[in-house]
């Protein structure tokens, strides 16, 4: 943007005397009413805070109209900044609701400015600072619950951005672009049904093995243990064979019930490997049929102590191969091993 911009940061809920807020709160939400269109732009952090910026745009910025609203919010910053934190405390304390967590608006800042590209436009920009805006577990941010009591109208844009090191895993409803560094949703084409607008992140800092589904890092000392195992099988082997030389052949050297040594422990050989022998694919299916059948994935998070990334990556194989489904209830994603016909 470019032109004349007066930034003002402001502490609104502590300098305005409340008998007078609210109706100049009613003042300054019937400007803002005019505006031509609205962009609200919410950058998320890693610590689930987020930075909105709510863009209020205005056409023909020649008009008297613009110059008086103009000159009005730099004059008044904190009657501007009190009425639009007012709108969004009611819609932040329907997020508390959904989500059961503490949030708080802090650090508001109101700016006027121009630009004439595209076309010559007016703005007023309110910033504010929501904490605890997304749910962060390890290296999974979730946004949505909070916006439960927001409403997506017409000629208004909402946009999300996130941290470099996440990717988008989950995102309701189809956004207007490509989810590759921001969503974007219009008002216009997009009506939020319940439980949206809804984004699952996941921290892309995942070695490449883990992206395979394969562990070559971690999982490379269980290369040696598969060694040592072998090796031990191996010498078992031989210790068996020098026993055998040097025992007695006959009836006398038979298992009772007429089986060899070797039938004996036969049973052994159909025990299931060690966890560590097996694929991550098949660490899955065998907790799944551990399970029963069904396990809600961030179950499998916990239980085989895997990142959100290799268990998405692991999980989106056993589908593709048609070894598993995945569905939703609610909120969570449920592994399945598929019915039988």
């Amino acid at each position: 943007m470019a032109g004349d911009e007066s930034v003002l940061n402001t502490q609104p809920q502590q300098q305005l005397n409340e008998s007078d807020q609210s109706e100049e709160q009613l003042n300054e939400s019937d400007q803002f009413d005019d505006a031509d269109d609205v962009h609200i732009e919410v950058i998320l952090q890693e610590n689930g805070s987020a930075t909105f910026t709510v863009d209020y745009r205005f056409e023909n910025t020649s008009s008297e109209d613009w110059e008086t609203l103009r000159d009005d919010v730099e004059e008044n910053p904190d009657s501007y900044a009190v009425a639009e934190l007012s709108d969004w405390n009611e819609i932040l304390e329907k997020g508390e609701n959904e989500t059961d967590r503490e949030m708080e608006l802090s650090d508001a800042s109101v700016a006027t400015d121009t630009s004439s590209t595209p076309r010559d436009m007016g703005h007023v920009q309110v910033s504010f600072t929501w904490s605890a805006f997304a749910h962060v577990e390890l290296n999974r941010m979730e946004v949505g619950g909070a916006l439960a009591g927001f409403t997506l109208v017409d000629d208004t844009t909402l946009q999300l951005f996130w941290p470099d090191e996440y990717v988008v895993r989950d995102v309701e409803p189809t956004p207007e672009n490509p989810p590759d560094e921001s969503v974007l949703w219009d008002g216009d084409g997009t009506e939020f049904s319940d439980g949206q607008p809804w984004l699952v992140l996941i921290e892309n800092g995942e070695s490449a093995a883990d992206e395979t589904g394969d562990d070559v890092g971690p999982e490379t000392p269980w290369l040696a243990v598969a060694g040592a195992l072998g090796l031990l099988g191996i010498g078992a082997a031989v210790g068996w064979w020098l026993k055998r030389d040097n025992e007695p052949t006959g009836p006398a050297s038979e298992t009772p019930g007429g089986s060899s040594p070797t039938q004996a422990t036969a049973p052994e050989g159909t025990q299931r490997p060690p966890p560590e022998l097996l694929s991550n694919e098949e660490r899955v299916l065998e907790l799944l049929e551990r399970r029963g059948g069904r396990i809600k994935q961030q179950e499998v998070v916990s239980e085989l102590q895997w990142t959100e990334a290799k268990t998405s990556q692991v999980v989106g194989n056993l589908r593709e191969a048609d070894e598993i489904d995945v569905f939703r209830i609610g909120r969570e994603n449920v592994l399945a091993l598929p019915e039988e016909e």
